[in-house]
């Protein structure tokens, strides 16, 4: 599947859109250069599932979880080097919650992935518009 989107307000609602139709357990693997969108992807996913948080880059703490009647939990890996210093932190442990994952920067990690995921890559294609692709989970 293939969107493009023409403001950041599009792109989260590509993420609402998005993540209203996955099932918890779901890893989504996040692929995009600095500013691509995947962090404003990552707050209309939390929308679409029916959270009223506020969503922000988990750049130094790795990791951030919106808790509600779902769970995300949102991943960035780009200060980690390797799936070695993913699996330190504990993601069996994340990913034995159930609660859906969303993981940027996954080319860092790439080597922790089963293959079960769904890939989201974001592109950009002007300051405004993003080419948003998404593979696997039947899309």
């Amino acid at each position: 599947m293939e969107i493009i989107t023409h403001s950041e307000r599009e792109t989260e609602d590509a993420g609402a859109a998005f993540s209203a139709g996955i099932p918890d357990g779901t890893v989504v693997a996040m692929y995009g250069e600095l500013g691509a969108g995947k962090t404003a992807f990552v707050r209309g996913m939390a929308r679409g599932m029916g959270l009223g948080c506020r969503v922000s880059s988990p750049t130094f703490t790795i990791v951030n979880e919106y808790l509600g009647g779902r769970t995300l939990l949102h991943f960035d890996m780009y200060r980690l080097s390797s799936a070695d210093e993913l699996w330190d932190i504990g993601w069996d442990d994340y990913l034995a919650r159930g609660a859906v994952c969303a993981v940027e920067w996954s080319e860092n990690v790439s080597d922790a992935f089963t293959g079960d995921e769904i890939t989201v890559r974001l592109e950009k294609l002007s300051p405004a518009e993003r080419r948003i692709t998404i593979e696997g989970g039947g899309f």
